[in-house]
């Protein structure tokens, strides 16, 4: 059996990010009994807190244990939460430490579901290795952790006993790919089938929302930035960035990449690639006007940008999301 824990951090936990994976691995273990197989998860709810009250009380789950109690774990599931960071990480230091303690000394797993990857960063597990969570936190959660591989456009990643997921309701995806690693891919088949999970997701791009990058103190690139997304259908560059605003080229680069995480050609194509994606959603203009009104002229580049950003072509993503 594979002793699993899904534990409840302190904060404001989403309680999906709880409920969903106890519900789907006894699941997978109810189909196993049915076919005829041992059941492989025995799971237990560890909770951090006297109360387990999530979402402002509206929801209360009852914790097996608290996880200091607990007893040795094979695979610890954390959950993420639906705030900013700064108060889950400052709140939940002992789980994070105690987290650091079962990889080491107990040689548990540690799983983390959408933001629950910073707890598992916080403990320092995750330099040099792979990891993601929701597209939203990325600028985020590269500043507070240099040092980890994030992979922010995967829905799953598995590295040495960490796992983690994407975001939101995306966690689902790493809890079939644990359901086929310590069963195998019919389970988890069936269980993508039952609750109507797409399986072989494996990409967060399309679901990307680009926001401007504002969370730094460098006036004279939010300066630029500002620009960039009043006039990003001209004719921009570099070169006549740098002179409007008084930056030598390799000056306005350097700035700009550490203030947003993106250098000055990759902001504007996000920008114009959002303009776009919310042109193909709301509005029945062909995808020729879309290139053009998006500050592209050559249609072979505008497709090449815009799948570098949300992984679909112009057509799909318009056949997935548009309004009309």
């Amino acid at each position: 059996m594979i002793k699993t824990g899904i534990v409840i951090p302190k904060g404001a936990v989403m309680p999906s990010a709880v409920i969903s994976p106890y519900f789907l691995l006894l699941e997978a273990n109810k189909y196993l009994a049915e076919t005829g197989r041992e059941p492989v998860f025995e799971v237990m709810i560890l909770g951090s807190d006297e109360t387990t009250a999530l979402y402002n009380g509206i929801f209360t789950v009852r914790a097996h244990t608290h996880y200091a109690d607990s007893p040795r774990q094979d695979l610890i599931v954390i959950p993420g939460f639906i705030c900013d960071m700064e108060e889950p990480l400052a709140v939940n230091r002992e789980l994070v430490e105690w987290l650091k303690v079962q990889y080491l000394e107990r040689e548990t797993e540690l799983a983390s579901l959408c933001t629950g990857a910073f707890l598992v960063a916080a403990t320092g597990l995750a330099n040099g290795r792979n990891c993601t969570t929701h597209w939203a936190f990325e600028a985020a959660f590269r500043a507070r952790f240099p040092k980890v591989n994030l992979l922010a456009e995967n829905i799953v990643t598995d590295d040495n006993g960490l796992y983690a997921s994407a975001g939101a309701y995306s966690s689902l995806n790493l809890i079939l790919y644990l359901v086929e690693k310590f069963c195998e891919r019919e389970t988890a088949n069936w269980l993508s089938k039952v609750f109507q999970i797409d399986i072989d997701r494996s990409s967060q791009k399309p679901f990307a929302i680009f926001n401007q990058q504002r969370s730094h103190i460098d006036d004279p690139v939010t300066g630029v930035q500002e620009y960039i997304e009043t006039h990003f259908r001209e004719e921009l560059s570099v070169q006549r960035l740098a002179e409007r605003f008084a930056f030598s080229r390799r000056n306005l680069i350097r700035r700009f990449k550490e203030a947003t995480g993106n250098t000055p050609i990759e902001y504007i194509q996000r920008v114009r690639i959002e303009s776009a994606k919310r042109m193909l959603e709301t509005t029945r203009k062909s995808v020729e006007e879309i290139i053009y009104e998006s500050g592209y002229n050559d249609g072979k580049t505008f497709r090449a940008v815009f799948r570098k950003y949300t992984g679909l072509s112009p057509s799909i993503y318009r056949n997935r999301y548009g309004r009309f």
